[in-house]
């Protein structure tokens, strides 16, 4: 349930309703807007009367059920508005949102060496990237697959972001290590294999760092909010969620089936900024920027692209990965698709 208040009404007021609604056994959030401020009603309300709650304040201008089982990433639940996921990085503030430039995140799938990471780092950076992404701790099919190199890679990671300038965005596996994660991390990824590992989702979602939930093989768009749910649930509100591609039938072609038209949907659904990775939802680095322009035409709101400096000799996902030069390229053509949808915040700089 929602409470929407009138455009100008006073703070003293909305403390007031947040103060009696709390009595009830509620619990009240206040959402401030761009032009309103809403509260959000966290509780049981099945049984509440919104004309009662109405009636407590001539500045209320109206009261309304969220409908949805996930109510906290519900659009609605925000009165339409979009959410602004602002990430502080060691160049600045970065924002990930509808109606913001779109962010681009790049790298290798795994952390290999000191210079390998910080090599891809900087031709990133230097194409256009706002966040390094590179896996630390690697969930694998099999287990005699490489996993990462762990609490070493983190160290890698660190130096490779006071070397390029960029955003750290890395996977956890296991809550046992979220603290030492966090503290390299800007965005703390939750990977497809994990977006229902419920008592994984609570842990993150109780630590102040931006969160980045990746869609399950094999979940719904619905199973995706209610997994954001628990995370926003347990007092993080700076959740991203990113679609990698989902498993259907056919994985002759392509490694999965990435779902563009979820954008949409979820746009219409969602408050939540909306990440696509094309580089899993095709498995193959030739596909890649046809599904990146794409998306940026469907309007989503960041990218995540793979690239290593010798896809053939990567410890995993080399064949979706792109080298340096190729995202070179791929930037340059992206900034024409981004520039048309109003996304792009600058053209690409040319690396020499």
């Amino acid at each position: 349930m929602i409470v929407v208040m009138r455009v100008g009404s006073p703070e003293v007021e909305i403390s007031r309703i947040t103060d009696e609604l709390s009595s009830w056994g509620l619990t009240p959030e206040k959402i401030v807007g761009q032009h309103k401020v809403v509260i959000g009603l966290v509780g049981e309300t099945a049984d509440l009367d919104p004309l009662q709650i109405q009636e407590f304040s001539p500045w209320i201008e109206q009261v309304l059920r969220v409908e949805k089982p996930y109510k906290r990433a519900s659009r609605q639940y925000r009165h339409g508005q979009a959410s602004d996921i602002v990430v502080n990085t060691p160049e600045g503030p970065v924002v990930f949102g509808e109606n913001q430039p779109l962010v681009v995140v790049a790298g290798p799938c795994s952390v290999e060496n000191e210079e390998m990471i910080i090599e891809t780092a900087k031709r990133v950076k230097a194409a256009g990237a706002k966040f390094l992404r590179g896996g630390a701790y690697k969930p694998r099919t099999s287990p005699y697959a490489f996993q990462g190199h762990g609490e070493s890679a983190l160290e890698l990671l660190a130096a490779a972001s006071k070397a390029s300038g960029l955003g750290i965005i890395t996977e956890v596996m296991d809550a046992a290590d979220l603290e030492k994660i966090a503290e390299v991390a800007d965005v703390v990824q939750v990977g497809a294999r994990n977006m229902q590992n419920f008592s994984l989702l609570k842990k993150v979602g109780s630590q102040p760092k931006p969160v980045l939930l990746k869609r399950g093989m094999a979940a719904t768009i619905e199973d995706w909010l209610m997994a954001a749910e628990y995370i926003l649930a347990s007092g993080n509100p700076n959740v991203i969620l990113c679609e990698r591609g989902i498993r259907t039938f056919d994985r002759q072609y392509t490694r999965n089936t990435l779902d563009l038209s979820a954008i949409p949907v979820l746009r219409s659904l969602t408050h939540l900024p909306i990440m696509i990775d094309p580089s899993h939802g095709t498995g193959w680095s030739s596909y890649v920027p046809s599904m990146a322009k794409a998306a940026i035409a469907a309007d989503c709101d960041s990218l995540m692209i793979e690239v290593h400096p010798n896809p053939s000799k990567a410890m995993s996902d080399g064949p979706q990965s792109l080298t340096p030069e190729a995202f070179d390229s791929l930037m340059q053509e992206l900034s024409v698709v981004g520039k048309a949808m109003g996304r792009w915040q600058q053209p690409a700089a040319a690396v020499v």
